[in-house]
């Protein structure tokens, strides 16, 4: 068995299914599952795994791939194209199909949304129809509360995904006066009644199913109720507005809910022009029916409300819609919390509605992750009602392969630490900016000696070892003292250990902060050459991750990170 061959065409492959850098246990893995019997050798191979994988993790991707071509071409991973198809509506027909987006303005969509917002942008074009927008800002809870930002945030975070709109955006403050008029023909029908329970007692009489004094009294009564509601004559949690589903339905939850509710909070678009205000389902089911939906895509978390919508077109004789529930999407390690966010928000401990703690739409772009790669993520989940855990790092996986051929390199140590290497010649580095595309240029780095590294390298680093400064020379470490080694990648080949890079000791560099996800700031020091970027401009510091290049900051460039 040639164990040189072996190491070398597993490191090579694993490279290449990771952006050209290979991991050690992974390569250990595939080794050990090819030729078990390696397993009591790994500690005297450890060694000879880690230089072949720093060798091959210091040659580019396009001469990786020829490599593993010419000694194990069958290790080569072969791209097959697998179309993502939607399912079909259920009764669509081509050209007649209408949908709507009704996010609730209390902030930004964040990655959340971006599932239904695609899935009725995608369905729109399949079928040649309509989606409407309608921003959903009737008053909700106490907690809920609007927030006025979020009226230009959603349309502007909608734009960037590439989700379109037909028509003007439409506001549920706006059409009080149709949820009204539907109410007093409900209450003509004897269908809703007007209740004063406090809400203890409301609770209560759903769980012993038992009927209130109100639900009986005269249809004049409810009516003269209604009608004091809707004049001020009634105070905020005095009466509201109910309908009769029937206090003997199985879930208690359901029985008799409540359509209207007094609020005296001043509106951030009408101000105080309404103060009873319908629940979600019942303004839905209205704006359905004369909005013309044809289908509804929304949370699996909504199945109480589109029973409560199909009841109320039932007594109003419209058809039903088709309506198609969602199931939850967990993203492993994210945290998304609006409430949470509008109060770091508004309490300035978050940059704002773009700080990448709210992973907002607009804190991705700013970020860098780019819409094509948000849209593929999310319709990789589908359409249907399963519940979804995936990581964000499939995200992060989409997003890398669109920017990963354009973002230039560069070097950035952060927490820096200098260290002076005795004997060592003055170079001048000339590095790609891209590995695999020549094109880009090069920019060069002139040392004298004195490199600045990071700490956590620099407490890595075993004594005794060969250490190479990337593209530039080796060394040794030991104790305080570093001694230059040798010049060539060579000569690191025959005994180093570990590669990393670094920056001169020089005026020239500039100062660099990078914003990270967790929202905390790293500074060090980057390489003369990032004076050439565009704000804007998506790069990567090498062994570090992509990032983008934000604004400037007296001096200082602020980058914000993108993902590793």
């Amino acid at each position: 068995m040639d164990v040189e061959l072996l190491i070398r065409k597993h490191a090579l492959a694993n490279a290449l299914k990771y952006d050209g850098k290979a991991s050690q246990g992974a390569v250990i893995g595939k080794i050990l599952g090819e030729a078990p019997e390696l397993k009591n050798e790994m500690k005297s191979l450890g060694r000879h795994i880690s230089q072949t994988i720093n060798e091959v993790n210091s040659i580019s991707q396009e001469d990786q791939r020829k490599e593993l071509e010419k000694i194990a071409p069958e290790l080569l991973e072969k791209k097959v194209h697998v179309e993502r198809g939607l399912p079909e509506l259920h009764n669509a027909q081509m050209g007649k199909v209408v949908l709507r987006l009704a996010p609730y303005p209390s902030g930004p969509l964040h990655i959340g949304n971006a599932r239904p917002a695609v899935l009725n942008d995608e369905y729109a074009k399949k079928y040649e129809g309509r989606m409407l927008l309608v921003i959903d800002d009737t008053i909700g809870s106490e907690e809920k509360q609007i927030a006025p930002e979020a009226y230009d945030l959603i349309p502007q975070g909608m734009a960037w995904l590439g989700v379109k709109w037909h028509g003007n955006i439409i506001y549920k403050s706006d059409r009080l006066n149709y949820y009204y008029d539907a109410a007093g023909k409900l209450i003509e029908k004897g269908a809703a009644y007007a209740c004063s329970c406090n809400s203890m007692d409301l609770r209560k009489n759903r769980e012993m199913a038992k009927e209130c004094i109100h639900r009986n009294q005269p249809v004049s009564e409810t009516k003269n109720m209604w009608q004091k509601m809707l004049d001020g004559f009634f105070k905020e949690g005095e009466v509201v507005l109910r309908i009769k589903t029937g206090m003997q339905h199985p879930n208690p939850a359901f029985r008799d809910r409540v359509l209207f509710r007094i609020s005296e909070r001043p509106h951030p678009k009408v101000g105080k022009k309404y103060r009873v205000w319908p629940l979600l389902e019942f303004s839905w089911a209205i704006d359905d029916n004369l909005l013309g939906i044809t289908h509804i895509i929304r949370g699996k978390d909504l199945m109480i409300e589109s029973d409560m919508e199909r009841f109320i077109w039932e007594l109003f004789g419209w058809p039903n819609k088709e309506i198609i529930h969602l199931g939850i999407v967990q993203l492993e390690g994210v945290k998304i919390s609006k409430s949470k966010s509008a109060k770091e928000v508004s309490s300035g401990d978050y940059e704002g509605w773009d700080d990448p703690r709210t992973w907002s739409l607009q804190s991705l772009e700013r970020r860098g992750i780019m819409p094509q790669a948000l849209r593929q993520f999310v319709l990789s989940f589908g359409c249907n009602a399963n519940e979804i855990t995936a990581p964000v790092d499939n995200l992060y996986t989409e997003n890398r392969r669109l920017i990963e051929k354009e973002a230039p390199r560069y070097f950035f140590v952060h927490n820096p630490k200098e260290i002076r290497i005795d004997k060592a010649p003055h170079i001048t580095s000339r590095l790609r900016k891209h590995p695999n595309n020549p094109e880009m240029g090069f920019r060069e780095l002139s040392s004298n000696g004195i490199f600045y590294v990071t700490h956590e390298d620099y407490k890595s680093l075993g004594d005794g070892k060969v250490i190479r400064l990337m593209d530039c020379l080796n060394f040794i470490k030991n104790g305080y003292q570093s001694t230059y080694h040798s010049l060539t990648i060579e000569e690191y080949k025959k005994s180093g250990s570990r590669i990393i890079h670094w920056l001169p000791v020089s005026p020239d560099l500039k100062s660099v902060k990078v914003f990270m996800t967790d929202g905390t700031y790293l500074q060090g020091f980057g390489e003369p050459a990032l004076k050439e970027l565009k704000i804007g401009t998506i790069m990567q510091f090498e062994r570090f991750g992509f990032c983008r290049y934000d604004h400037d900051e007296g001096g200082t460039m602020v980058f914000w990170f993108t993902h590793k």
